[in-house]
This record gives C-alpha cells, sequence and structure tokens, in this order.
C-alpha cells in the first residue's frame, strides 16, 4: 500500500500525511478544501504549528486528482461532516476498489450511528473500511515521543495488513478486537474529556481518578447495549485515550471543559460537545444510564449560557452526579 491520500489537513489530518511521508516513505496526497483556513496556510507556507510538509506529500484542493491517486484513503474532517463529504467523494470518483480508513473519532447526532456504519450506507463495502484511533497527540509523536494505536475493522485481514503496515519506532499498533466498541469508546473519551477540564477548571481534579473509573463503566454499558463488547471500553481506544487526553495539556477536549468553567469561549474543534449529545440520545434509545455523559451534555448545552454563571453550573451538576442513590460497583 504505497499511494495513499490523507483527506483533510487540519492537526490530525496533517500529521498523519507527515508521519506516513516521512516515517513510512509512503507517496502521500494531502488534500484540503480551497479556502480553508488549514489547507491554505499549509499551501502558503508548507508547514503549519504541528508539522513541515514532506518533499513526498503532494498538496493539493482537488478532490478527483486525490482519490484517483489513492489505494488508501484516509479521512481526517470533522465527525458531523462525513455524511454530506461521503456525497462529494463518490461524486468525484469511482471509489468502489479503494480502502478507506477513518482517523476521527464520534457519532453522528441525528442518527446516532457510528463513522463506520455512514460509509457502508454510501455503499462503501464493509470490508474495505477500517478505523485508525487511540491515544497520542501530535505535539508529543513530533518530538519524537512514541506511543500505542488500534486499527480495527469487521475485515480481519484487511486490519492487520494496515497495523502491519502502518507500525513504527514512533506508533505501535494494535489489531482491534470490536469494531463497535473501538468506535464508540473512541468517540466517548472525548466526552470525558471534557468533564476531565471541568474537574481541573473547578479546582477538582482529584476527581479524574473516579471519573476514570466509572466513565469506562459508563461506557462499557453502552457498548454492550449496542451489541459489542464491554471490556473494549478498557482497552487503547477508549480508557487508554481517555487517560492520555484526561491528564494533557494538548487535549482540545479537555481544554474546553476548564475553559467552560472559567466562563472562557474555546475557539478550536471539541468533538466530545456534539458526541455528548449523540451519546445521550443513545442513551435514551437503549434504555443505558449515562449519568455522566449527561451530565457533559448539560453543561455544553446549557440553555442560559450567555449569562450564567459556568462554575456555579458545573459544580452543581458534580454535586448532582454525588447525590445519586447508592449501588454496586459493577
Amino acid at each position: 500500500m504505497q499511494n495513499i491520500s490523507v483527506l483533510g489537513c487540519g492537526r490530525w489530518g496533517s500529521f498523519i500525511a507527515w508521519y506516513l511521508a516521512t516515517k513510512k516513505g509512503k507517496t502521500v496526497c494531502s488534500w484540503g478544501p480551497e479556502g480553508d483556513y488549514s489547507y491554505e496556510v499549509l499551501k502558503n507556507t508548507g508547514k503549519n504549528e504541528y508539522v513541515t510538509l514532506d518533499a513526498r506529500i503532494d498538496l493539493t484542493s482537488d478532490l478527483s486528482h486525490a482519490l484517483e491517486h489513492a489505494e488508501v484513503v484516509i479521512i481526517s474532517i470533522s465527525s458531523q461532516g462525513v455524511r454530506g463529504f461521503m456525497q462529494k467523494i463518490l461524486a468525484s470518483a469511482d471509489v468502489s476498489e479503494k480502502i478507506f480508513v477513518l482517523c476521527m473519532k464520534g457519532i453522528e447526532v441525528e442518527t446516532g450511528e457510528r463513522l463506520s456504519e455512514i460509509l457502508i450506507e454510501a455503499g462503501i463495502a464493509p470490508e474495505r473500511i477500517a478505523v485508525w484511533v487511540g491515544p497520542g497527540h501530535i505535539q508529543d509523536f513530533t518530538a519524537g515521543i512514541p506511543n500505542c494505536m488500534v486499527i480495527d475493522s469487521h475485515n480481519t485481514q484487511l486490519k492487520k495488513m494496515l497495523a502491519d503496515d502502518f507500525k513504527s519506532d514512533l506508533i505501535r499498533f494494535y489489531y482491534g478486537n470490536d469494531i463497535i466498541g473501538t468506535e464508540i469508546g473512541a468517540a466517548a473519551k472525548n466526552v470525558m474529556g471534557i468533564a476531565a477540564g471541568v474537574l481541573d477548571g473547578g479546582g477538582v481534579s482529584t476527581l479524574k481518578g473516579p471519573l476514570m473509573s466509572r466513565g469506562a463503566r459508563e461506557v462499557a454499558r453502552l457498548i454492550r447495549a449496542l451489541g459489542g463488547n464491554e471490556l473494549s471500553a478498557y482497552g487503547l481506544a477508549h480508557l487508554g485515550d481517555y487517560e492520555t487526553t484526561l491528564f494533557s495539556r494538548h487535549s482540545h477536549n479537555r481544554m474546553y471543559g476548564e475553559m467552560l468553567v472559567k466562563g472562557q469561549r474555546f475557539e478550536k474543534l471539541a468533538e466530545g460537545v456534539m458526541t455528548a449529545a449523540a451519546m445521550k440520545r443513545l442513551g435514551e434509545k437503549y434504555g443505558v444510564d449515562l449519568p455522566i455523559t449527561n451530565a457533559v451534555y448539560d453543561v455544553c448545552f446549557a440553555k442560559d449560557a450567555e449569562s450564567c454563571d459556568w462554575k456555579s453550573v458545573c459544580m452543581g451538576r458534580i454535586a448532582q452526579l454525588f447525590s445519586r442513590d447508592t449501588k454496586f460497583e459493577f
């Protein structure tokens, strides 16, 4: 798999293009839409705040060119935009023989569907779809600090091939065991990341220990209700990534929660906001108790957002969690 196109050149997309070109020697096409801020920065300067474009990376805004170049199409855009983006892809080229790798973490709000399900509905064969998730921040990777990640798929041969092909001394890959749990767990960690930021901003960071434990149990219940293996909640896609997020100054979701408590606006993308809404809907649909998720949803979508005392709102919601009935831990 030598020819790869990475669709989306934000922080994660630009890192993946850099990683595959510099660490794996792949011929990489990096696509971004004309006029998009991330694309324009790379086009005008040859770099962004994370990486410098390698000479082997072909930067383009021509989607048809990017698709025709690729054996493997890696998508790294906002998770809520996947459905519409797939329509653009299908209108731009014949992709029936392409392999698609999803490198985002989210659940579609309107439907509660996992991102791989959206691709399947668009006509991509399940055996040609994989997801790449897990711990790690770009700032650490580019500084040479290694981490472990997961590639999962309905197709065992595909996930093994990709993981073996993409591994390096910078990223150790594992083969995923459960695509439902891998996708739900990866998306849910962003919700828990917001909760961790709320605890940091509220001055109660010691509660991040219970948050990790109870948050993982909550996500395990949801994974099981959706037909996955609840043990997936304790793997790299959720708990492993979750722990990295909870203590990282680089996490957008953790920072979103911290700034929320302080009444400050976070200007970058925090996928956990919309994922909280999607998970809340899934919890209601499948009758799964998601107290932490619901608390995150309540503070992210507070009706009096423009005028409220954010710290009081967030601390009040934490107090409500502590007032719940006593129950067996497992």
